[in-house]
């Protein structure tokens, strides 16, 4: 008798040769694959929305703070003294670090957006007027970075422009008699008329001699800051007259900017509604003019735009004008706002190199620039609490704004630590890698 067993196909299929029997299909055979169904719209629409610029920079100001919760927890005493005896009783260091965390943050907030132990209501929005009156110059000179960003120019001269903006306006307007209503817009003008020009100056010697950018503006950052604190220190330029004081007078009444809801909300003027508009104006120019479609197309691709006839040389002319006077928006927002005892070479602040922080975090958009400034406004006013109140040394805000701006540079960094999907690009370039790496192999 042979010992032969018949096949037994799926189902109960016995003995059938393996043409008769059905056709498997299925993801895992590699056949049927036409009636496999397209993922459904909500998967697509999420895997889209993970992807997105916003939700990268969301959670990367998401991961800066909490890394600057861990440094508060390590700088905090209860934290260092509970840890010597961790293993002995752990809860007492799990909540000093919880207390250490949560009330710096919340000391934070109540210094930067609403205040609940305030007496009266006054009291308890002026945190919010605060942030809006630090967020100010911070907008105004990041739509500079910003702007000149999308023409491809790195504008890192936001300092030099603000001081000249400043001295300007000082040597023009300080010295006239004039009503707010001729003084004011006047002072502002020639501010941003001054930081027009030193940013311009820039803008030509690209254009004319090819120089980068990078070089100017820094050089100029120093022209600028000796020269104005010459101009201070020089009777009948800058300096205050009848005083010897290396300090400019003080901004002429007639020319500061009136409060928005009166003497209580000090740091809420005019200028923040004027910073609002020039917002609006910026995204009007680059998203809706034709001269921002041709600064556009230069910031793409210069050689593509000359092709097509566009004036490559006048473009980088142009945008460093635009970015000039917007930083000097800037320094008239201090001067006639915040500053308004007199200035001197420091006038700036370190608005300018901060504006690059804000440009980065707005994606260079005006309106990602406008809720950067808001939020660089709310950590510079929310640190004085959080030192005041909590004893966090201010330097711990500064190093959230540095990591900010690391994890904003390195979107794939950011996915990673969060297990977003890998955008198009990202996954073609893995692709080529692997492509290239059995090339090699072979």
């Amino acid at each position: 008798m042979s010992g032969h067993v018949p096949s037994t196909g799926a189902g109960g299929d016995a003995g059938l040769p393996s043409e008769q029997l059905p056709t498997a299909s299925g993801p895992l055979t590699g056949h049927g694959s036409a009636e496999i169904p397209p993922p459904p719209r909500t998967n697509r629409f999420l895997a889209e929305l993970l992807r997105s610029s916003w939700i990268t920079t969301v959670l990367a100001v998401v991961a800066a703070m909490v890394v600057g919760g861990i440094l508060m927890a390590a700088t905090n005493d209860e934290v260092r003294t509970t840890s010597g005896y961790f293993f002995a009783r752990p809860a007492d260091m799990l909540t000093a670090v919880w207390n250490s965390v949560c009330g710096g943050y919340e000391a934070l907030f109540r210094g930067a957006v609403f205040n609940a132990r305030g007496a009266d209501f006054a009291t308890q929005i002026r945190p919010l007027t605060n942030t809006l009156g630090f967020a100010a110059p911070l907008i105004a000179a990041g739509l500079g970075v910003a702007l000149a960003f999308r023409v491809g120019l790195f504008n890192i001269g936001g300092r030099g422009q603000i001081l000249i903006a400043c001295a300007f306006a000082g040597l023009v307007t300080f010295n006239l008699d004039l009503p707010m209503i001729v003084q004011l817009p006047l002072t502002l003008v020639a501010g941003i008329l001054g930081g027009a020009i030193w940013g311009g100056i820039v803008g030509i010697l690209k254009a004319r001699t090819g120089a980068h950018e990078v070089i100017l503006t820094i050089m100029l950052n120093y022209v600028a800051y000796y020269l104005v604190t010459w101009m201070v220190r020089t009777p009948g330029l800058l300096q205050r007259p009848a005083g010897d004081q290396p300090i400019s007078a003080a901004t002429p009444a007639s020319a500061q900017f009136p409060e928005l809801l009166g003497p209580q909300f000090p740091l809420l003027d005019l200028g923040f509604v004027i910073v609002v508009a020039a917002t609006v104006f910026v995204w009007w120019l680059m998203e809706r003019s034709s001269l921002g479609f041709r600064l556009r197309a230069v910031g793409e691709n210069p050689h593509a735009a000359r092709a097509a006839g566009i004036s490559v040389p006048r473009m980088y002319v142009y945008a460093m004008l635009f970015a000039g006077g917007l930083a000097g928006l800037a320094g008239m927002n201090q001067i006639q706002g915040s500053v308004t005892s007199g200035f001197d070479g420091l006038i700036d602040a370190g608005i300018g190199f901060d504006a690059i922080t804000v440009a980065l975090l707005g994606r260079s958009r005006p309106w990602g620039v406008f809720a950067a400034g808001i939020l660089f406004g709310a950590l510079k006013s929310g640190s004085f609490t959080m030192q005041a109140s909590r004893g966090i040394p201010v330097d711990i805000v500064l190093v959230v704004q540095a990591l900010i701006v690391l994890f904003i540079a390195a979107p794939p960094l950011v996915r990673t630590i969060f297990f977003l999907p890998k955008t198009d690009a990202e996954r073609a370039a893995k692709d080529r890698a692997k492509v290239a790496k059995k090339a090699v192999a072979a």
